[in-house]
């Protein structure tokens, strides 16, 4: 009997796949892909300062998408986009997710607030924002609620934090929502405008806990909602 291939070894031929894949993702064309604002949304989540610049959940590597994410804010208002949703770590002092993960994002705390580059936006007042207590961004938040009260959107760009977690559930649950419901919806996703955070092996063996190696994950995340309808693009 052969011995069965390793992980690593039956894996080659896919992670050379991946690499190129995400080099050619294809390019989210504003002026000729934004042509009904009045039927699109973003939605952003976690953007906030306690995952991109102060706190123990903060990662360099993540606050590298406020840049991006900022950009396309401005640059689809000026294409006549109005419905930005901003869904945000929130938690109560004694959540319960922290048996999972350090205390962050406590409710009142600057870790829960966006961060600044949104937080100036000269439009910022007329953005919607809900509070979460979870990955999940529809559980016990309203945004169910919100999406009910606006059935002309047909579109939704989905940009955040972290690709494995809460930009994953996010956009997952938007994408089959409407295909339990048979809607007509594009759910998209531009690479640049989300990122993991990275924690490597050797840490976790000296620190205790798991290791979570952000370029793979991130990588395979992106192509685990491409498979299921999402449009993963760069911006």
């Amino acid at each position: 009997m052969e011995p069965a291939l390793s992980l690593i070894s039956e894996s080659q031929d896919f992670l050379q796949f991946l690499d190129g894949w995400m080099a050619a993702l294809p390019e989210f064309d504003l002026d000729a892909g934004f042509t009904h604002p009045e039927r699109t949304a973003i939605i952003s989540v976690d953007v906030i300062e306690g995952f991109c610049s102060q706190g123990p959940l903060a990662s360099p590597r993540v606050g590298q998408i406020v840049e991006p994410i900022a950009r396309l804010l401005r640059e689809t208002w000026g294409a006549g986009l109005r419905q930005i949703v901003l869904v945000q770590d929130t938690h109560e002092p004694e959540a319960v997710e922290f048996a999972s993960w350090p205390v962050h994002c406590v409710r009142g705390s600057d870790e829960s607030q966006a961060v600044g580059a949104i937080r100036e936006l000269p439009f910022f007042d007329r953005i919607t924002v809900f509070p979460k207590n979870s990955i999940s961004s529809f559980l016990n938040t309203g945004l169910n609620g919100w999406l009910a009260e606006h059935p002309e959107l047909d579109t939704f760009i989905v940009v955040g934090d972290c690709t494995d977690l809460c930009t994953y559930q996010l956009a997952m649950h938007l994408r089959l929502d409407a295909n339990a419901r048979q809607l007509q919806r594009r759910v998209i996703l531009p690479a640049e405008c989300t990122d993991t955070y990275d924690r490597p092996v050797q840490t976790a063996q000296q620190e205790g806990g798991l290791p979570h190696p952000a370029s793979l994950l991130h990588a395979v995340f992106l192509y685990h909602m491409a498979l299921n309808g999402i449009e993963v693009v760069s911006y």
